[in-house]
């Protein structure tokens, strides 16, 4: 089981999603995360980039925007880490930084 679920919505995001992603592998071990993408009816391309830059990611397409609540929900019911977290496309993960929040978590 992966210790932390991370959970990201987007529509029309790919330019902000993509470095998002980067990050996320770059500096997050592996092995103790998933990736859950929700997206919301894009229409520049983003789950086909995600899928081909991005396999290990799951990946939900509405076929409509259905808002921001109902596609987390969607992929909260996905989620199988200990912990979740609900990112925005435009963020970027810092070397460390979901190592310290796993460990805050896990010591509170």
């Amino acid at each position: 089981m992966a210790k932390l679920s991370i959970v990201i919505v987007g529509w029309n995001s790919k330019a902000y999603l993509l470095p998002c992603l980067g990050s996320l592998f770059r500096f997050v071990p592996s092995r103790t995360f998933e990736v859950i993408y929700v997206d919301n009816a894009s229409q520049d391309g983003s789950g086909q980039a995600v899928r081909e830059r991005y396999p290990m990611v799951r990946i939900v397409e509405n076929a409509e925007n259905l808002g921001f609540a109902k596609a987390v929900n969607m992929g909260l019911r996905l989620a199988r880490g200990e912990y979740v977290a609900l990112l925005n496309p435009d963020t970027l993960a810092l070397e460390g930084s979901f190592y310290v929040l796993t460990r805050c978590l896990d010591e509170n």
